[in-house]
């Protein structure tokens, strides 16, 4: 069976930049990159970087999380003409906090998102009232977690451990290499920004605590 899928990124995005009520052009000068980008990513026709989906959703007030959220209003968040009030429950519906993945989560049932710059993350889990993006990663071959050479901070507590390939993590002014069996932790306010050099997949279970207040 195929991985369970989820309501398009960028979709849920528009969204949540709708019912905050902000443009495009006010969302893309806070986080920093040109409005026809942040247009590409809504509209499904480019796909985030780990660092650019960050600033977003910090931006937005939204966790990563919300973005995983899958429902019956996959449909409705495509639809460009939902009035206000509309946008704004679905928003609620997206941060509800009181729906549970597992207790057991089996590989086929795993939410996927797939960003740019070669990373995939797949749900583990959740446990309503958490503030805990608990993932297995993967970074292919020449992927990194940021699509240039910059360094990304954001809120939360990152832990990772790695299980398979290598993946070089920079964070702040050192540089370290990580291989099966080997664990991070660190505050994810530290610049940082992984990427893997070598010539097989790096993949690792990562959970970051607390990533949007």
């Amino acid at each position: 069976m195929s991985p369970t899928p989820v309501p398009p990124v960028g979709a849920r995005i528009r969204q949540a930049r709708l019912a905050r009520g902000t443009s495009l052009r006010a969302l893309a000068r806070e986080v920093g990159v040109s409005a026809s980008l942040i247009s590409q990513i809504e509209t499904g026709k480019s796909q985030p970087s780990v660092s650019s989906l960050y600033a977003i959703t910090t931006a937005l007030g939204i966790s990563v999380e919300t973005l995983f959220d899958a429902g019956e209003a996959q449909a409705t968040f495509r639809s460009a003409a939902a009035p206000g009030p509309v946008l704004q429950a679905l928003a609620a519906f997206a941060a509800d906090p009181g729906r549970r993945i597992g207790p057991l989560v089996r590989p086929d049932e795993r939410e996927v998102l797939e960003l740019d710059s070669g990373v995939v993350w797949e749900r583990l889990g959740h446990v309503p009232g958490t503030d805990v993006d608990f993932l297995l990663v993967t970074y292919r071959p020449g992927g990194a977690s940021s699509s240039s050479d910059g360094l990304m901070r954001h809120g939360g507590t990152e832990y990772g451990y790695l299980t398979s390939g290598e993946l070089v993590l920079t964070l702040g002014f050192e540089e370290y290499t990580l291989r099966p069996g080997d664990a991070v932790c660190f505050e994810s306010t530290t610049p940082h920004r992984y990427r893997n050099d070598g010539e097989e997949p790096a993949v690792g279970v990562w959970f970051v605590h607390g990533d949007v207040q």
